[in-house]
């Protein structure tokens, strides 16, 4: 299993995971993409039930930067209840796909 595969829990998070699903968001500080990004999460954020939303400065946490292979900002990893990672995407996603990404997660 590959790092980017393991659970990655609070403490190394730095944030509180949600109880159904987390984004992480791997940003920098330069990135207009990552601020349309930050709206968009943030948007399902406030509709979705027991969703997080932790965006991170790849400047600042080198160690998530590296065990996702982040070479593109925005980078959001989608983290399930149990903070393993189960999905990935660069560029801004659109409401519709973060929003399914989250359904995704509570089909059986």
């Amino acid at each position: 299993m590959t790092t980017d595969a393991l659970p990655l829990d609070a403490a190394a998070l730095g944030a509180p995971l949600g109880a159904a699903a987390t984004f992480v968001q791997l940003s920098s500080g330069f990135c207009a993409p990552c601020r349309a990004t930050r709206r968009v999460l943030e948007r399902v954020v406030a509709t979705g039930d027991g969703v997080a939303h932790v965006e991170v400065d790849v400047a600042d946490r080198a160690d998530l930067a590296a065990r996702f292979a982040v070479t593109e900002t925005p980078t959001v990893v989608v983290l399930d209840a149990a903070g393993v990672p189960v999905a990935r995407a660069t560029g801004v996603p659109s409401l519709a796909q973060a929003r399914a990404a989250v359904a995704a997660l509570a089909r059986p």
